[in-house]
């Protein structure tokens, strides 16, 4: 089957670009008009004694989501460059896309949702393998 190569890296690169902008979108207008409306509320579970546990996994786990949109923006555009994709640039992005989960997990609980260790090892090891 022939691809018409022009056609196909410029509909990767906008679909690149949508994904960046669906993030950053999603991550702002999810702070505004849905996170703190939600955090409003009397009745969310307490754990730790409070909810601020609650609040803080909500957050992260929200904006995690527009990070793994921006992993999936940079493997885009490492596809659309000519020829063979190189296969280490593509494990790059995904560890960095790893080490970013981490960052905003360690970041939004203050380290006390373990998951930031889970995805730091993800990243190191897809680092380390390539």
């Amino acid at each position: 089957m022939q691809y018409d190569e022009p056609a196909m890296t410029t509909g990767l690169l906008v679909a690149a670009a949508l994904a960046v902008i669906t993030a950053a979108s999603h991550s702002f207008l999810g702070e505004r008009y849905i996170l703190m409306r939600l955090f409003r509320r009397e009745d969310l579970p307490r754990l730790f004694g409070g909810d601020l546990f609650t609040k803080r996994t909500l957050r992260f786990a929200w904006h995690v989501t527009s990070v793994a949109w921006l992993g999936f923006a940079g493997l885009l555009v490492v596809l659309a460059q000519e020829g063979t994709p190189d296969r280490v640039l593509l494990l790059q992005v995904v560890a960095a896309t790893f080490l970013g989960t981490a960052v905003i997990a360690v970041i939004g609980s203050r380290g006390k949702h373990l998951s930031w260790v889970v995805f730091s090892a993800m990243a190191l090891l897809i680092w380390l393998a390539v």
